[in-house]
């Protein structure tokens, strides 16, 4: 992390050219990037807007004819019209249709099920106080269940319309990145990697960059930020860390206000800046308090609880398949059928991890695993890959439809995982990995998972591992019972979308 706090005279003095207020400045062309800027996002709210207020339309309109059809007497048009105009009040306000960074569609599903009952429930307390009649439940509550499944259905269409024409590289916003350090040089990279950001790096603005390869090319200095602003057409500017002093910056931001150019900055301890953040302001100066999910605290314990019944559940629901799995392992393999390998688990205990087995002979020799290449990649030691790769066309499928894990469902029963976590790792890789990695030891803060964050989000085989470790943590600090949900049912997708990578 590159940090200073002196700058060059000529610097300072060219930030206070550029910062001048938009007076006197030439008036903007027809094609200025205030205007590009605003069509895109623009096309989205629109798009977002007209998807939800015709899904929650069909919805309220289905729950209405199949109660006509029962032989029930129809709900005033009143009623019918008041609930999802009162929805779509309710996602305006909580930012639904406002310029966003990505498409993370849990919580889209989130707001679209808040409002939708918050909607209902409105409606359903006014038609019984405004109203003699009697309201019957199911007439309430129909169009409320008929129009959260539309409108959850049609978010789910166009947020997936929406990754997909972005990984085409459409709709990107051409993106500036004040500070060619390790954080900028680390972001831009990851912005490439994920276009469904929507966010597309053009080029650095740093008088003295990090030396090495860059990413992306270095445009010149904070100076010429006008001149790259014009010249590539620069929708967004990131401001991260750089030796330019923090009045430069300031500066640098109000201008980019100014031309019409969306600012975000990387707080300086972003480490430490969870989701869930307190706001104080003490006069002009803005305190930040981290409410950060504590890994020893009453909910997570309730968490794992509950993970134990669910894994009872599952496994009584799985036992058919189980059982038949473990037949065709048994006839194509011999004994054992199932694979144990010491791990490391909560508060780096170590704990025996249970899977089918896959390959022929013994199960714990033979093709690198995906720790030994991500130890590979980090320069340590790591286990001699096997010349020969012992695994079964059976095994093959096991794992890459990862029916291999399933056994895990007992390692939760019994208390050593948790349903929902970061992945395990063998003893003398975790002790490697924490040496080399930073943060790697604090995913030990919570029972490890059979399924996590980094997972579903395609951090998975051979990845890099200080990345998992990342959205590992930000599992941890960032935890929620609805985040669970969200893993657990991103899962299923996760593994059909490895499978058709492979």
């Amino acid at each position: 992390m590159r940090t200073g706090t002196a700058t060059t005279t000529v610097e300072e003095a060219a930030a206070d050219l550029i910062a001048r207020s938009p007076a006197e400045t030439a008036p903007e062309s027809p094609a200025s990037p205030r205007l590009r800027a605003l069509s895109p996002r623009a096309e989205w709210a629109l798009g977002r807007f007209s998807v939800d207020a015709a899904m929650l339309g069909m919805g309220v309109a289905l729950a209405e004819t199949g109660w006509r059809a029962g032989g029930f007497q129809p709900s005033p048009i009143l009623w019918l019209v008041a609930f999802p105009a009162l929805a779509l009040v309710v996602l305006q306000a909580r930012g639904a249709y406002e310029p966003r960074l990505g498409s993370r569609l849990d919580c889209e599903l989130r707001k679209i099920v808040g409002a939708t009952a918050v909607a209902a429930m409105a409606v359903i307390t006014a038609r019984v106080v405004v109203s003699d009649a009697a309201v019957p439940s199911s007439q309430a509550v129909r169009p409320w269940l008929f129009a959260t499944v539309c409108a959850v259905a049609g978010r789910v269409v166009l947020s997936r319309a929406e990754a997909r024409s972005r990984r085409r590289g459409e709709m990107l916003r051409p993106t500036l990145i004040l500070g060619a350090g390790r954080v900028g040089q680390t972001l831009a990279a990851r912005l490439l990697e994920r276009p469904e950001v929507g966010l597309k790096p053009i080029g650095f603005l740093d008088k003295e960059p990090l030396e090495g390869p860059h990413p992306v090319p270095v445009l010149g200095a904070s100076w010429d930020l006008e001149r790259a602003v014009a010249e590539h057409g620069v929708q967004h500017v990131l401001v991260t860390f750089s030796r330019a002093p923090d009045h430069v910056l300031l500066r640098l931001a109000r201008r980019c206000e100014a031309l019409g150019v969306q600012v975000s900055f990387v707080p300086r301890l972003f480490e430490r800046t969870p989701k869930r953040i307190a706001m104080h302001h003490v006069g002009g100066i803005a305190l930040m308090t981290p409410r950060i999910a504590n890994p020893k605290g009453l909910a997570v314990a309730a968490k794992y609880a509950f993970d134990r019944v669910a894994a009872a559940f599952l496994l009584l629901l799985l036992l058919p398949l189980l059982a038949v799995l473990t037949g065709v392992v048994l006839v194509t393999m011999g004994r054992p059928v199932f694979f144990r390998q010491a791990r490391v688990g909560l508060d780096g205990r170590e704990f025996g991890m249970v899977k089918f087995r896959t390959m022929r002979g013994r199960p714990e020799e033979g093709g690198e695993a995906d720790a030994d290449w991500a130890a590979r990649e980090l320069g340590a030691e790591a286990a001699e890959a096997a010349s020969e790769d012992r695994r079964t066309p059976f095994g093959c499928s096991l794992r890459a439809s990862s029916l291999d894990e399933l056994p895990q469902l007992w390692n939760v029963l019994v208390g050593d995982m948790s349903l929902v976590g970061p992945r395990p790792e063998r003893a003398h890789y975790a002790r490697q990995f924490g040496e080399g990695i930073d943060r790697y030891a604090e995913r030990h803060r919570v029972k490890s998972g059979i399924t996590g964050w980094a997972q579903v989000n395609g951090l998975r085989g051979k990845t890099s591992l200080s990345e998992r470790v990342e959205w590992d943590n930000y599992y941890i600090e960032n935890w929620s019972l609805w985040l669970d949900l969200s893993i657990f049912l991103l899962t299923p997708a996760a593994i059909l979308r490895a499978r058709g990578d492979a």
